[in-house]
């Protein structure tokens, strides 16, 4: 792959992953201007290293254990301030935050699935109040209906995409 494409392939796997990344430094590191900084230095890390990275491979993985050795370094270098949490504690917690992301990964994975199978009317619904973040009201006016048959119509769906949801992650689990 030329240079230009990894660079919109990294860019488009950062972009997607930011907040995951983010959450997951904020989560580990107690002061905000710290976590900001190992997050900044990490994503630096990323790129400059993003040669060694395989194409296909489980991004968020890699960029939280590229995040969780500059929280090492940044403890090792605060050693002389009182830290709450020893390497080891602090090693188990990124498992189980890493745990939970990868979780919300297979949720957030069974959910583009399921409103995917949805009809494209309820789609459009979805879409206009939840991606776009329009009022009941907003989505009304837009597809000319009134806001008690939106509510009722979201509601409907949201039943099926969590039975949808249900079904999808049940399948993950006996297939994994």
């Amino acid at each position: 792959m030329s240079a230009p494409d990894r660079t919109q392939e990294f860019l488009e796997l950062l972009t997607t992953h930011d907040r995951a990344l983010g959450m997951y430094v904020h989560s580990l590191v107690q002061d905000v201007h710290d976590a900001d900084d190992i997050l900044q230095q990490t994503k630096m890390i990323l790129w400059r290293c993003f040669d060694q990275f395989e194409t296909g491979t489980h991004f968020l993985a890699w960029a939280r254990k590229t995040a969780f050795h500059q929280i090492l370094t940044y403890r090792r270098h605060k050693k002389r301030e009182a830290t709450p949490l020893s390497d080891d504690i602090l090693e188990l917690l990124h498992d189980e935050v890493a745990r939970l992301n990868d979780d919300t990964d297979h949720r957030r994975d069974a959910l583009r699935s399921c409103v995917a199978k949805l009809p494209a009317a309820h789609r459009q619904l979805v879409t206009l109040r939840y991606y776009e973040d329009m009022d009941i009201d907003g989505v009304a006016a837009r597809i000319r209906s009134t806001s008690g048959a939106v509510y009722r119509a979201l509601s409907r769906i949201r039943i099926s995409l969590m039975i949808c949801m249900e079904k999808e992650l049940e399948l993950e689990v006996t297939t994994s």
